[in-house]
C-alpha cells in the first residue's frame, strides 16, 4: 500500500526530549535560545518542557522559568507535556500552549515505570484529567499509545494490544463528547521495524479506518527513518521528531535509548520525495548545530553534518 501524503505536520520535541536527559545542568537561557531558534524555521509546534517531578527528571526543574522566558510568536505554539494533574496545574499557570493529551501504554510494566500507575489506574487518572480539562476549557487534541511496537520490560507487544488501547482511549474521549484530532502510536524504546509499523498501523486502521494516526518514533536501533518512510507510504502525515536527534527516554530501561527521529533528517527525506513540510531546512540545520554547542558533545543527526543540497544545486559549473 503506497499512499504518500502531499504535506506532513511535524511536532518538534527537541527541547523537551533533549534537555530532559542531559546529565549536566543546562542554563535556562540556553534552553530558551534553542526554543526561539526553532520557532524561526517554519515549525509551528515546539514542545519546550515537561512539568514532571524534578527529583525524577532534574533537567526539567526549571520548566516554569523556561516557559515564562520564551518570547511568544503568533505563528508558533510553544507547548509542554504533563503526566498527571499536579503537572497540569503547574503548566496552566504559564503562558505556554497547553492542550489535553490522553495517554496509556501498551506495556503495563512501562506504564508503572513511567507514571507509577498501571493501565487500569491510568484510565482512572485519565478520567480525572478529562474532568480537569473540561472544567478549565482546555482543548483535548490527541491521544498517545506508548510502547506500541515493543517494550524492554515486557518484550514483543501484540498489535491487538495496541488496537485495544486505542479503542479504550477513543471510548474514554467519547464519554466526554470529545473527538480526537489524531492518535499517536509511539515507539517509545526503539523496537519498531518497517514490518512492525505495517502490522500495527494496519491493525489499527482495520478497526478504525477513518482515524487519523501519527507516529512518534525513536531511533535506538537505527531504523527510525525507515519506519517513518513506511508510515509515509501508508499515508501517515503527522510525526513527532527532535532537532539533531536530541534526547531519549529516561524510563526506557536501556542506557542506549535514543531520541526521536531527527527533524532535519526527516525534513530532508520528505522534501526530496516531493512531500511538503513548510520548514526551512538550512535554518533547521543551524538549530541542530546550536544544540550541539549548548550540550557540548556530538548529537546523532546526519544532515546537520552533511548539510543540505542547496548550495550544490545552485552551483554553476564551468561553461554554465
Amino acid at each position: 500500500m503506497t499512499d504518500l501524503p502531499k504535506r506532513i505536520q511535524i511536532h518538534e520535541e527537541g527541547p523537551r526530549e533533549g534537555f530532559q536527559i542531559e546529565p549536566g545542568p543546562i542554563a535556562t537561557a540556553d534552553k530558551v535560545r534553542f526554543c526561539e531558534a526553532l520557532a524561526g524555521t517554519g515549525l509551528r509546534d515546539v514542545q519546550c518542557v515537561s512539568f514532571v517531578d524534578p527529583r525524577r527528571v532534574p533537567g526539567m526543574a526549571d520548566a516554569v522559568d523556561v516557559a515564562q522566558s520564551i518570547r511568544r510568536r503568533p505563528d508558533v505554539a510553544f507547548s509542554a507535556i504533563a503526566l498527571n494533574l499536579r503537572g497540569y496545574e503547574r503548566a496552566i499557570q504559564t503562558p505556554l500552549h497547553i492542550a489535553g493529551d490522553l495517554q496509556m501504554s501498551a506495556s503495563n510494566t512501562f506504564s508503572i515505570r513511567n507514571t507509577n500507575k498501571d493501565n487500569a489506574e491510568t484510565l482512572v487518572e485519565q478520567r480525572r484529567q478529562l474532568e480537569f480539562f473540561r472544567d478549565r476549557r482546555i482543548p483535548v487534541e490527541s491521544a498517545i499509545v506508548m510502547t506500541a511496537f515493543g517494550c524492554n520490560f515486557e518484550g514483543t507487544i501484540a498489535p491487538e494490544t495496541v488496537r485495544d488501547c486505542v479503542a479504550s482511549l477513543l471510548a474514554l474521549a467519547e464519554d466526554f463528547g470529545i473527538t480526537l484530532d489524531r492518535v499517536r502510536l509511539a515507539d517509545t524504546v526503539g523496537w519498531a521495524s518497517p514490518a512492525s509499523i505495517e502490522r500495527v498501523v494496519g491493525m489499527v486502521r482495520d478497526r478504525f479506518p477513518s482515524l487519523r494516526l501519527a507516529l512518534h518514533l525513536h531511533d535506538t536501533r537505527g531504523t527510525g527513518l525507515a519506519n517513518a518512510l513506511t508510515g509515509l507510504r501508508m499515508g501517515i502525515d503527522s510525526f513527532d521528531s527532535s532537532c539533531a536527534g536530541f534526547g531519549g527516554c529516561p524510563f526506557a530501561g536501556h542506557k542506549g535509548a535514543a531520541g526521536n527521529i531527527c527533524t532535519e533528517d526527516l525534513v530532508f527525506m520528505c522534501e526530496e520525495m516531493g512531500i511538503e513540510t513548510g520548514i526551512d531546512l538550512d535554518a533547521l540545520i543551524e538549530c541542530a548545530r546550536l544544540a550541539e554547542d549548548i550540550v557540548g558533545h556530538p548529537l546523532p543527526g546526519k544532515i546537520m553534518h552533511g548539510g543540505s543540497l542547496t548550495k550544490y544545486r545552485n552551483h554553476q559549473g564551468p561553461g554554465a
